[in-house]
């Protein structure tokens, strides 16, 4: 298999880099955010799985892989699988012992991660924001690290159809703290929790120390809408494409396909 996939290349920036902390966290961003094929041991019921189980001398390890076809080829043969987040992954393996044997033998990012490391992202993705309140008294430009900017925008392409946009501002709030902020427009009511997630995450891996970044969710025709649209930095977040139903014309009808002459 030639083309890489994001894991491949995060791997790869990070082992050039070995002492690279924003390059690691970079990686561990990416494992989180796969869709990972987990080996099983028999056909999962319901949302029970048997993870086929690797023994080294000091733990155990799960065999996944990020894409199918990678562990199609590391198996052989048909064999059971789940496909679940890195994240998931990490959640049900964190404080199990237990680490991840990561594309074995078939892929540039074939590695080993170990229990620690597994729980270790574990409590990283699950950390929630904090709930705030404070009342705004001033907008203005942002002013933040480029990195930021490019991990919060590659975290809001993901959230496909959850809300239109975000907006990045400064913010002067009125007890006279300032901060930074990001407007969320139009934002599904049950996907607020997830999108706020996500943004915690891409600030946690931009490995900014001492960063923090305040989430409000608004409809478009919120007054304050407008002035985050003046000031602030836009981000579109994509959108899912429109179902189209195929109604058949009858002939003659359509001046771009006139009817045959038999």
């Amino acid at each position: 298999m030639t083309d890489q996939t994001p894991l491949d290349l995060a791997h790869i920036a990070m082992e050039t880099a070995p002492d690279d902390v924003e390059k690691r966290l970079k990686y561990f961003e990416r494992l989180a955010d796969s869709e990972l094929f987990l080996l099983l041991t028999e056909e999962a019921v319901g949302d029970r799985l048997k993870p086929e189980l690797f023994e080294l001398a000091d733990a155990s390890f799960v065999l996944a892989f990020d894409r199918e076809e990678r562990l199609a080829s590391f198996v052989g043969k048909p064999a059971p699988y789940a496909a679940i987040s890195g994240r998931v992954v990490a959640g049900m393996l964190a404080g199990q012992g237990v680490g991840i044997a990561l594309n074995p033998e078939v892929a540039p990012s074939s590695n080993i991660i170990d229990p620690e490391a597994v729980s270790w992202l574990a409590e990283t993705v699950s950390a929630a924001p904090e709930e705030l309140q404070a009342r705004v008294d001033e907008l203005l430009p942002p002013n933040v690290p480029e990195k930021l900017v490019t991990n919060l925008a590659e975290k809001l392409a993901t959230a496909t159809g959850l809300a239109d946009a975000a907006y990045l501002v400064a913010v002067k709030y009125d007890s006279g703290a300032m901060g930074h902020m990001l407007g969320i427009v139009n934002a599904l009511p049950d996907a607020e929790g997830a999108v706020a997630k996500a943004v915690n995450e891409a600030l946690t891996f931009s490995g900014l120390e001492a960063a923090a970044l305040d989430v409000t969710f608004i409809a478009a025709h919120d007054p304050i809408a407008a002035s985050l649209a003046k000031v602030g930095l836009r981000f579109d977040l994509p959108q899912p494409e429109p179902t189209q139903e195929y109604a058949p014309k009858a002939s003659g009808m359509d001046p771009d396909s006139p009817p045959k002459l038999k």
